[in-house]
């Protein structure tokens, strides 16, 4: 079974590059479609599926709760938690089923057992900047202050997820067994040797 996980730093390319390794692999990837069907099993709307899916379940929540203001009702607080029990049935799932590419969501460490090919996508600040400018919403003008903010942010939510799962520090080279640098690069262009890399990794 040949399973691809990419964990990614946000704007370094690491959703396009998980999907058009998949294409070149000819085996489905998974990205959104666990959040659809997340969302479509529970009653969730989508865009509080991924709003929490990458976050821990305490990031999920306003700081202030238990401390200021009043716990939320129980039903409330449950639902980060369906969401995450959820997440990791669905990628057990969809990685028994067939070869596959992961994009995020812990997906390393939830198939550990199913020994993973795990991948990390990261880029320098300038690169990051630039895909994130090019990739916006028709109407959307943040500067770079601001978009290096909200890329930071991304990735502490990331991180603190990760921990959730694992001890291993998200990012660490020690977690993965490729670490992918797409800083000025055409994602396109780096397919090729990763497939080939890929290939090589579970014939050997």
């Amino acid at each position: 079974m040949k399973i691809i996980t990419i964990s990614r730093e946000f704007g370094s390319g690491g959703r396009e590059l998980g999907k058009r390794l998949a294409d070149e692999l000819g085996i489905p990837c998974y990205d959104h479609e666990i959040i659809e069907m997340i969302a479509k099993e529970n009653g969730f709307d989508e865009r509080y599926v991924a709003n929490v899916s990458e976050k821990s379940i305490e990031a999920a929540y306003p700081l202030t709760i238990g401390h200021r203001f009043a716990m939320p009702p129980l039903q409330i607080m449950d639902q980060p938690i369906r969401v995450a029990a959820a997440q990791r049935q669905i990628i057990e799932n969809f990685a028994k089923q067939s070869d596959c590419v992961i994009v995020g969501r812990c997906a390393d460490v939830i198939l550990e057992d199913m020994k993973p090919l795990n991948l990390f996508v990261y880029a320098d600040m300038p690169s990051r900047l630039q895909r994130c400018k090019d990739r916006a919403p028709e109407g959307e003008n943040l500067t770079d202050t601001e978009l290096m903010r909200m890329i930071r942010q991304i990735d502490k939510q990331r991180l603190q997820h990760h921990q959730m799962y694992s001890d291993m520090k998200w990012g660490a080279k020690e977690a993965y067994h490729l670490c992918v640098n797409t800083s000025g690069k055409e994602i396109k262009s780096l397919i090729p040797a990763l497939a080939a890399y890929v290939r090589a990794w579970f014939e050997a």
